[in-house]
C-alpha cells in the first residue's frame, strides 16, 4: 500500500518538474552540435559516472550479485536503465528533430494514463480509482490547454508521423520504468540508481557508437546542454525518482509530468524571451487542480474504493 506523499515528497515532485522542464530546452540546444543517439548516450553515461563517483565517496557498494535479491536487484536496474533511460531519452531526442516540443510535452502528460492500468494490476494498493481516473484527466486537460490544438498539426516533415509514435513510446517507457522502481526489492537508493545508469549506459554507448560515430566536439552551447542534462534531468532526478516511487508509488511521480509543460513554458519565456500564453495560468490550475484531487481522498483518510 502506498504511504501518503508528504511534504518531502511533494517538494521533489516539483523540482523534478522543473529540473525535466528544462530538459527540453537542453534537448534542442544539444541537437545543434550532437545526433540524438549521441546525446541519450552522453547523458546517461554523464550521470552514471556522477552517480559512482558519489556512492564511492559515500562508501556505498552497488548491488551485490552473489544473493538472489541482488540478482533480482540488478535485473530491475537493467529495466530501469532501458525503460526509464536509454530508450525514453533516444526516442524524444530523435522525436524531438522531427515534431514540436510543445507535442512531446503533450506526449508527458499521458505517462500517468500509462501508469493507471499497469499500477492497477501489477502493485498492490495502488488501483485505479473513479477519483484518482478523474484527477488525471483534469490534469491532462490542463496540458492541452496551456500547448494548445496547435502542437497536434502536422508541420510537414517526412518522419513526422513516426517522430510522434516516437514521443508517445518515451511516454510508454517512463511509466513502465516506474512500476519496475517501485517493485524493485529494498536496497539503498543510491546504489540502485547508481546500477540503474550504469546498464543504461552499457546498452547505450556502443549503440551511439556504431550508429553515429564518434561525435565531434562541439560548440559550447551543445556542450554545456549535453553536460545539464547528464547531471541534473539524468544523475539527480535518477536518485529522486527512485525515492519519490519507492515512498510515494509510481502513481503519484507520474503526475510530475503535469508540471513539465508548464516550467517549459516559464523557461522559455525567461530565458529565451518567448511570450508567455495567455493560456498559461488557466491550464495551471487544471494541472494542479487534478494533482490536488489525486491526494485529497488520502490525506482526508477516506476509504479508497477500486474500480472494478
Amino acid at each position: 500500500m502506498s504511504n501518503f506523499p508528504g511534504t518531502t515528497n511533494w517538494a521533489k515532485l516539483l523540482f523534478l518538474g522543473v529540473i525535466w522542464g528544462a530538459s527540453f530546452m537542453a534537448v534542442s540546444l544539444a541537437l545543434r552540435g550532437f545526433p540524438p543517439m549521441t546525446i541519450a548516450a552522453l547523458r546517461i553515461l554523464i550521470g552514471a559516472l556522477c552517480l559512482l563517483a558519489v556512492i564511492r565517496a559515500m562508501g556505498i557498494a552497488l548491488p551485490s550479485l552473489r544473493t538472489s535479491d541482488g540478482r533480482i536487484i540488478w535485473a530491475c536496474a537493467f529495466g530501469m536503465g532501458f525503460f526509464s533511460n536509454a530508450l525514453p531519452f533516444t526516442l524524444l531526442s530523435w522525436g524531438q528533430t522531427y515534431v514540436a516540443s510543445g507535442f512531446a510535452g503533450v506526449c508527458m502528460a499521458v505517462v500517468p494514463l500509462f501508469v493507471l492500468p499497469l499500477a492497477h494490476l501489477l502493485v498492490p494498493g495502488e488501483y485505479m480509482t473513479l477519483r484518482r481516473t478523474i484527477s488525471f484527466l483534469i490534469g491532462f486537460a490542463g496540458v492541452v490547454v496551456l500547448i494548445g490544438l496547435d502542437a497536434f498539426r502536422s508541420a510537414g516533415t517526412d518522419f513526422e508521423s513516426l517522430a510522434r509514435l516516437a514521443c508517445l513510446g518515451a511516454s510508454l517507457c517512463y511509466a513502465i520504468g516506474s512500476i519496475i522502481t517501485r517493485l524493485c526489492p529494498q536496497v539503498n537508493m543510491l546504489s540502485l540508481s547508481a546500477a540503474a545508469l550504469l546498464c543504461g549506459a552499457a546498452m547505450m554507448t556502443p549503440a551511439a557508437l556504431w550508429a553515429e560515430g564518434v561525435p565531434e566536439l562541439p560548440a559550447m552551447q551543445p556542450l554545456a546542454a549535453v553536460i545539464y542534462l547528464g547531471l541534473l534531468p539524468t544523475a539527480l532526478a535518477q536518485v529522486l525518482l527512485v525515492q519519490v516511487a519507492r515512498s510515494a508509488g509510481p502513481a503519484f511521480l507520474s503526475t510530475v509530468n503535469y508540471q513539465v509543460p508548464v516550467w517549459s513554458v516559464i523557461f522559455g519565456a525567461a530565458l529565451l524571451g518567448e511570450t508567455l500564453p495567455p493560456q498559461l495560468f488557466a491550464a495551471l490550475a487544471l494541472i494542479l487542480g487534478g494533482l490536488l484531487l489525486s491526494r485529497n481522498r488520502r490525506a482526508r483518510g477516506l476509504p479508497v474504493k477500486p474500480l472494478r
